[in-house]
C-alpha cells in the first residue's frame, strides 16, 4: 500500500479547511475570520490545488482520510 503524502498547508489554509468542514459558507468563512469572501476564495483555491481535488467535498473527506481534520 503506497503511503499518502500530507500537504503542507499553511495556519490560514487550516482554519478555513475546519471552518469549511464545519459546513461553513464562503462568506461565513470570511465573516469568522475577518477577512473578505475573495480571500477565503484564494484560500480554497490553493487548499483544493495542493490536495487535487475539485470540490468541497472531496476536500472535506480527502483531509479527513490523511489526518488533516478529526474524524
Amino acid at each position: 500500500m503506497s503511503q499518502i503524502h500530507t500537504p503542507n498547508l499553511t495556519e490560514r489554509e487550516k482554519q478555513i479547511l475546519a471552518l469549511a468542514s464545519q459546513g461553513l459558507t464562503n462568506k461565513g468563512i470570511a465573516q469568522s475570520l475577518n477577512i473578505s469572501p475573495r480571500t477565503v476564495e484564494f484560500h480554497l483555491k490553493n487548499i483544493f490545488s495542493k490536495l487535487n481535488v475539485s470540490s468541497r467535498i472531496t476536500m472535506i473527506l480527502l483531509a479527513k482520510q490523511i489526518g488533516l481534520l478529526e474524524n
